[in-house]
């Protein structure tokens, strides 16, 4: 347990049996009644954001979340195979719980997952991953009167936006949070 003085972002709160995380808090003291708390929570689950208001000193029950930098091992139907780095433990995440970063997720990659309770409950990987890209059309030059992009599918099978200059077989690094082409690696 822990009051609404001890929030801070990233913390998760079990809230009607749901576990929220903390995106955003501020502490409000008005010059009339009694001080308060204002956040923003996401569902760890499900995604959905809400903003919530407390009384300040309100207790509120926090969830112990487990995060653990495992590797990715291979896909098993739709479930994807996590190895615990340390104990060599492996455990099975849904697919649902990967969601997208599936599209950046390469065989032997580093990814931190948390689970409540040996629940997976969302994966993180690093901003940015080095991915090959496996088929894209050639860029033709003069087409154009700026600077433009093209479609470029990389080893992984997702699409990502590269400038025409890039070709097949080239090495470029992605962000994992938009899919957004940063450079050539």
């Amino acid at each position: 347990m822990a009051t609404t003085n001890d929030l801070k972002n990233g913390l998760v709160l079990n809230l009607d049996g749901e576990l929220w995380a903390v995106v955003e808090f501020q502490h409000v003291k008005p010059g009339k009644g009694g001080a308060f708390v204002r956040t923003t929570l996401k569902n760890v689950l499900s995604g959905k954001v809400v903003d919530k208001t407390f009384n300040a000193g309100t207790k509120v029950d926090t969830a112990t979340v487990d995060k653990r930098t495992m590797q990715y091992l291979y896909a098993d139907g739709e479930d994807y195979v996590f190895m615990d780095l340390d104990t060599y433990d492996q455990i099975h995440v849904a697919g649902g719980t990967v969601g997208e970063a599936a599209n950046y997720l390469l065989p032997e990659a580093e990814a931190t997952v948390a689970t409540h309770e040996g629940v997976p409950l969302y994966i993180e990987l690093p901003t940015s991953v080095v991915l090959e890209v496996t088929y894209t059309e050639p860029g033709l030059q003069g087409d154009r009167s700026t600077g433009g992009n093209k479609p470029a599918t990389v080893e992984t099978g997702a699409t990502v936006q590269v400038p025409l200059f890039i070709t097949t077989g080239e090495k470029i690094k992605v962000d994992t949070r938009d899919g957004r082409y940063l450079g050539r690696a």
